[in-house]
């Protein structure tokens, strides 16, 4: 098939997925899943293959780098130890157990391995579908434990690889080096990209390029991973270390209008990648269903059932195992103050969600040996893989409500207080440096009085959505509620003036689009946050 005829159809596939998601309140990848499956039993698609390295190339540069971006090195550094512990012995732990699992029903120890790696890590951006149910410390620790536990399962599924096909063999020493050598390495070109990262951007925008500020965002998660791959170090490692350190410098390297670009683009970049890998292995998923007869079949679809309690049950026991070590070993005031509630627990323990790395490292097996023959099992690796990741999406996903109703965990009000803190302080420093700007501006006294009545107006609204029980607060909330409504419905009177100028002939497209584009920056701005999650 044509490569513009297979874009077009994994596109109307995303489409069509997303828009029934909506209606029929499914989770989205699960209908990708199906629609990848459907897509299978197009004749010209059932001999399409994809290189296993453009997925691992390709994919999880992007989708890595912006979930590190976007997770808090604070909460991380609170809480380094568990997500060290969950991310790296817990991931080996796990490879282990499905490993000897389906070794037990049948598989090969080699392929066993590989298909322990595969579904070992849990997976950053499936922690989306669990993110309104939980405080936002376990949704962050969450994410950072599969940001770092991708890494320890890609040493895992390499060494599976390598000896399965013939160019790796097991010794001590070998293990050691490699996984010194995978983390270390990691971790120093990640570091090193971020470094070089922060400096091309500080020159790029001197120069005052927009694109070109978005286009070294977008190289740099590709750099990191390539220059990790030239030394056979972790690339994925790099790229969330890389992307860990930018969160903290890219607040103050950017323009506001490169900001908004790089919002735009990521976040649907994050959903064509995201959704096309799972169309994607729905309609590997459907290739390998045919490469199986009917009792491997019947097998296969065991082994689903088998790996995806086994999965729960080795999260749940090592994560009530660790904890209760380290209150053994560790009784300091401070350690006591971290602890987390045994319900809490429970929930993180059901909420491991399998997701896009799963899927990309299951589609990146080879498919054959050095010696030319065919990769054991394969077929049953990807087909497993992509049964235990739809029930992971459907099964734990219809689960954890009830189970987050049961444990009654509180909730999580840091955010909202932090948001008000940071807006409050920032129109306090406006209030105070507007004086001292106006005088070096030579505004106009008028000016300055009018922009001082506003920025009060605003600073005493905030400061009343903290304090409810304030005099007038309720007042000043809800005439702040009615200004915002008002402006956002007289924009669309603006907007539709605008577009009567246009079709009368009486402006130009361009002075339209140029119109509307500052009419959308005054709407995104009244317009209410967006939840961060």
């Amino acid at each position: 098939m044509a490569a513009l005829e297979f874009v077009v159809l994994l596109g109307c596939a995303l489409l069509a997925s997303g828009a029934l998601a909506q209606r029929l309140k499914v989770s989205t990848p699960v209908l990708q899943l199906a629609a990848g499956v459907l897509l299978g039993f197009v004749p010209a698609l059932r001999e399409t293959e994809l290189p296993p390295e453009v997925l691992l190339l390709v994919f999880l540069p992007v989708l890595l780098y912006w979930e590190s971006v976007t997770t808090s090195v604070r909460a991380i550094r609170r809480d380094l130890r568990g997500i060290v512990l969950t991310g790296t012995l817990l991931v080996a732990v796990t490879a282990w157990a499905v490993a000897a699992l389906a070794h037990a029903l049948g598989v090969p120890w080699g392929a066993a391995w590989v298909l322990g790696a595969a579904v070992a890590p849990t997976d950053a951006t499936a922690v989306g579908v669990v993110s309104r149910l939980l405080p936002r410390r376990n949704v962050t620790l969450l994410r950072a434990e599969s940001l770092i536990n991708d890494g320890t399962a890609l040493v895992v599924y390499s060494l599976a690889v390598g000896v399965t096909v013939g160019s790796e063999h097991l010794s001590v020493a070998h293990v050691s080096g490699l996984v010194t050598l995978s983390y270390g390495g990691g971790i120093a070109a990640g570091a090193a990209i971020a470094w070089l990262g922060i400096r091309l951007r500080r020159l790029v925008r001197g120069l005052g390029e927009t694109m070109l500020d978005n286009l070294t965002i977008i190289l740099i998660p590709f750099s990191a991973y390539l220059l990790a791959e030239q030394v056979e170090a972790s690339g994925v490692l790099a790229v969330v270390v890389c992307g860990l350190i930018m969160s903290q410098a890219g607040p103050s390297l950017g323009r506001a209008e490169a900001r908004r670009q790089t919002m735009a683009f990521w976040s649907l970049a994050m959903y064509l990648l995201n959704g096309a890998l799972f169309v994607l292995v729905g309609l590997e998923a459907q290739a390998a269903v045919r490469g199986l007869s009917g009792t491997a079949l019947s097998e296969a679809l065991l082994m689903v059932a088998a790996l995806s309690c086994a999965l729960v049950v080795v999260r749940f026991l090592f994560l009530f195992a660790a904890v209760y070590t380290i209150r053994a070993l560790d009784r300091r005031p401070q350690q006591r103050e971290r602890r987390m509630g045994h319900r809490a627990r429970v929930v993180s323990a059901l909420a491991g969600f399998r997701g896009a790395v799963s899927l990309a490292l299951a589609l990146s097996v080879p498919y054959t040996l050095d010696s030319g023959g065919p990769f054991p099992d394969r077929d049953t690796i990807v087909f497993v893989t992509a049964g235990v990741v739809v029930t992971t999406l459907v099964v734990q996903a219809l689960v954890l409500p009830r189970v987050a109703r049961w444990a009654r965990l509180p909730r999580d009000t840091d955010a909202d207080r932090e948001l008000a803190l940071a807006r409050t302080a920032a129109s306090e420093a406006a209030l105070d440096a507007l004086p001292t700007v106006a005088a070096g501006l030579g505004t106009d006294p008028e000016v300055t009085e009018r922009l001082r009545t506003e920025y009060e107006t605003h600073l005493n609204t905030l400061r009343a959505a903290t304090t409810a029980d304030a005099p007038d607060a309720g007042v000043l909330v809800r005439h702040h509620e009615q200004d915002t409504a008002l402006r956002l419905a007289l924009l669309e009177h603006k907007r539709s003036a605008v577009i009567g100028l246009r079709d009368a002939r009486r402006i130009d497209d361009a002075v339209l689009q140029q119109v509307q584009a500052q009419l959308d920056v005054e709407e995104v701005r009244l317009a209410p946050a967006a939840d961060p999650e």
